[in-house]
């Protein structure tokens, strides 16, 4: 099993040093689900929630969050995003499928600017949605891709 990064031998938290990393492209994708009542999923659909696009905005909450993620998890870099796509599907009659694709060009991964976005996205559409459907569920948020860097391509099996 590999060491922690974030910690040093003496078991005190350091952001890991990426210096002497070369800048690579890096790729990742995410996704996770809102579960809601049926209604819900067709008000969304429709733009009948009465606080407006609840898929549009959320859709910026996930891009906003991709550029803020340093801010949120204590020991991430600061990365220059070049790309944060935010994409939708609806497998069931009450499911929104959020799969969110991160790239840049540095010497870390955008791993955790995607799984951030999907949660943001995520909480975003509770948000704007609790007022109808309290039992609203998010679930599943996982990385699915990432690509770049000296641990090479990682592909989620679909049998995960």
């Amino acid at each position: 099993m590999s060491e922690f990064t974030h910690f040093s031998s003496d078991g005190a938290s350091r952001m890991v040093d990426v210096g002497e990393k070369a800048v690579t492209r890096r790729t990742a994708r995410a996704e996770g689900f809102v579960l809601m009542q049926p209604e819900t999923l067709r008000l969304i659909r429709d733009r009948g929630v009465a606080k407006g696009d609840v898929l549009e905005v959320a859709r910026l909450a996930g891009i906003m969050a991709t550029k803020r993620t340093a801010e949120l998890i204590p020991l991430c870099h600061v990365l220059p995003l070049e790309k944060a796509d935010v994409q939708y599907s609806f497998p069931t009659e009450n499911k929104v499928r959020v799969e969110v694709s991160v790239s840049t060009e540095a010497k870390t991964g955008v791993e955790m600017e995607a799984l951030t976005a999907v949660s943001v996205t995520c909480l975003t559409i509770y948000d704007m949605c609790k007022s109808v459907d309290r039992g609203m569920e998010i679930s599943s948020i996982r990385l699915l891709e990432k690509t770049g860097g000296r641990s090479g391509h990682f592909l989620r099996s679909s049998q995960d």
